[in-house]
């Protein structure tokens, strides 16, 4: 008994640490996201949650000693059983596949914002914060193109104005995530992926990698600062203030592997350093550099990263 309640205690006490921060977010995106994993656990118990009791139900109604319970060895159908068996887990699915399809192009993090929160349209005038993110070995690069600065393992935006993440990696797939703002999403070397959210709740809150990348994928955190526009535009001028310069070279030298890396704060940025990242022209006469690829013929598109793709084929 001293030792089921010890055990006990002890989960009592670990659960007490955690942070619910995927069923409690800030982002207007990530609590569409958990809506859905309400919705769609609801849903599942309704089937879950009956068969269990009645699985405990018929045992005990069967059970050995019950002299009561009717024995019939012939039987072998029940139109009414099967129709009861089969009808609600189709409703089920049915369901959850309409919910899945719908919010699978709904909540595309490609998709452009239409909405700030709930009851809250997208003003018309509403202008992105666009953000360059580079996972590097082993800390996170984020690049403000309009504001003109970067910062190692540190990030900001202003709440209620969406942004638009522009993601890419160095060298191994990282992901990308804050769980109060969004969901993950994957970083590769030479392709860019996107991310449109918002956050609509000021404050501080974890980013990190979800995908394993090496040694020192441990320690590849950063915070996200949720601000007025003030403390922002505060917080830019504090990083301009504080820089320094990031040119190819200095970036070269940050690329490479460390971990654990405090945030620091870069005050300019060399022109076109983040398209040289993704299409890893550094070097442009490096034989890796993707502009030296063929240019797209005729009916071809571009890739993530400006690399020609085949023409669609109509059905």
């Amino acid at each position: 008994m001293k030792v089921s309640r010890g055990l006990l205690l002890a989960v009592v006490i670990l659960l007490a640490g955690c942070q619910s921060v995927l069923m409690s977010p800030s982002g207007d995106l990530a609590v569409q996201q958990r809506n859905l994993i309400i919705t769609s656990t609801v849903l599942m118990l309704l089937i879950i949650v009956p068969v269990i009791v009645l699985t405990l139900v018929f045992a005990w109604h069967f059970r050995a000693s019950n002299k009561k319970a009717t024995y019939d060895p012939e039987w072998e159908h029940s139109t009414i059983l099967e129709l009861l068996i089969w009808s609600a887990p189709l409703l089920i699915i049915i369901a959850l596949g309409a919910i899945t399809w719908v919010s699978t192009h709904k909540l595309d993090p490609y998709r452009p914002l239409d909405r700030l929160a709930a009851g809250r349209p997208m003003p018309a005038d509403a202008r992105p914060l666009t953000v360059n993110v580079v996972a590097l070995d082993w800390k996170w690069l984020f690049i403000y193109p309009e504001q003109g600065i970067a910062t190692v393992n540190e990030l900001a935006a202003p709440v209620d104005r969406p942004i638009k993440f522009k993601i890419t990696a160095t060298s191994v797939m990282n992901s990308f995530f804050i769980p109060a703002l969004a969901g993950q999403i994957y970083a590769m070397p030479g392709m860019e992926t996107k991310l449109q959210a918002v956050l609509n709740k000021p404050g501080d809150f974890q980013g990190f990698s979800a995908n394993y990348s090496g040694h020192g994928f441990s320690g590849m955190h950063f915070v996200f600062h949720g601000m007025s526009e003030d403390g922002f535009a505060q917080w830019v001028q504090q990083a301009k203030a504080n820089g320094s310069d990031l040119s190819r070279e200095v970036y070269v030298k940050l690329a490479e592997p460390s971990e654990n890396e405090p945030p620091r704060y870069y005050a300019t940025v060399a022109p076109g350093l983040y398209q040289a990242i993704l299409t890893r022209c550094l070097d442009p006469d490096s034989p890796s550099c993707m502009t030296h690829t063929r240019p797209a013929r005729s009916g071809e598109s571009t890739g993530m990263a400006g690399m020609p793709m085949p023409a669609a084929e109509s059905h």
